[in-house]
This record gives C-alpha cells, structure tokens and sequence, in this order.
C-alpha cells in the first residue's frame, strides 16, 4: 500500500552519507521535529536525477528554507558512498544524502519500482514529499519516465 497524505512514515533504517563516512539512522528520528523536503530519485548519477531533480533542490535550497522547510533530504536505492560522492560532485550541502541501499524505505512507503528492465533491479519511484514532524504533507509521486510534479519548483508552489 502506498503512502497517503497524512500518513506517518515507518520507522526504518537508511544511513546518511556524511563527510565522516556512512552514518546509520532511523527514518523516526530523521524526521522527528522538523519540517522536511524529501524527494526520491531511481539512482544517484543517472541522467534526470543529475541533470535536473538535484540541481533544482540545490538552486532552490534558499527558497525552500525561507518557506519553513528545515532540511532538503534526497533519498535513493544506492550506498551511501555513492550517495556521497554524488553529494560532493553536486557540490551542495543543503542537501542532505540517505542512502536507502535495500530499498527497505522505498518498499515499506509503497514507492518501490522494478527497473530490472535497464539493469538497476529495485530502486525507488521518483518522488516529492514534505514530511511535518514525521507526517507526510504533502506526497508527488511522478509517473514512468516524467519529470513534474517531483521537482523544486513544484514543491515552492505548495509551500
């Protein structure tokens, strides 16, 4: 069942790419107290993702903080030391990495999607969402091969 507005999120590991190297944490105490801006990406470095929904978070990091979002969390089914290099080559720390490499988050939200048809196996759907204090505000899941609803820009226009 996928994830509804409204919904609290389940309470699962992911391991935050930090400068220090992975560092483990758990979805409830990610998202406990503050007001996030997550998107979710099929793969870190893969030409959409880095072409466009990174870039967008990154540019528009500013406007999203000056709307009441706390932290800017991108969230896809790779390690974390992928997640980390992909961080310093997009040269942002606004954005902060999570690594969900079994795709446990993907699946227990219900956003998991079989690219098994172009080599990658389970990844996560591409996604936006606000989530207050651990609750999803508001949820943009995007259809097969589009770029939309899950974007920046998108989001400032909900905040």
């Amino acid at each position: 069942m996928t994830i509804s507005v409204g919904d609290k999120l389940p309470d699962v590991a992911l391991v935050k790419a930090t400068a220090e190297g992975p560092d483990k944490v758990q979805s409830a105490d990610f998202f406990a107290g503050k007001k996030v801006a997550l998107f979710a990406v099929p793969g870190a470095f893969t030409p959409t993702c880095s072409a466009k929904h990174l870039p967008g978070y990154v540019e528009k990091a500013a406007e999203l903080k000056a709307k009441g979002v706390d932290e800017i969390a991108c969230v896809a089914v790779n390690d974390a030391f992928v997640m980390g290099a992909w961080k310093q080559a997009a040269g942002s720390d606004d954005v902060t990495m999570l690594a969900d490499g079994s795709a446990d988050f993907a699946k227990a939200i219900g956003l998991d999607a079989d690219f098994s048809a172009y080599g990658m196996g389970t990844r996560s759907a591409r996604y936006s969402m606000v989530v207050d204090d651990g609750v999803v505000t508001e949820l943009n899941v995007e259809g097969p091969g589009e770029f939309k609803v899950s974007s920046a820009e998108h989001m400032l226009g909900q905040l």
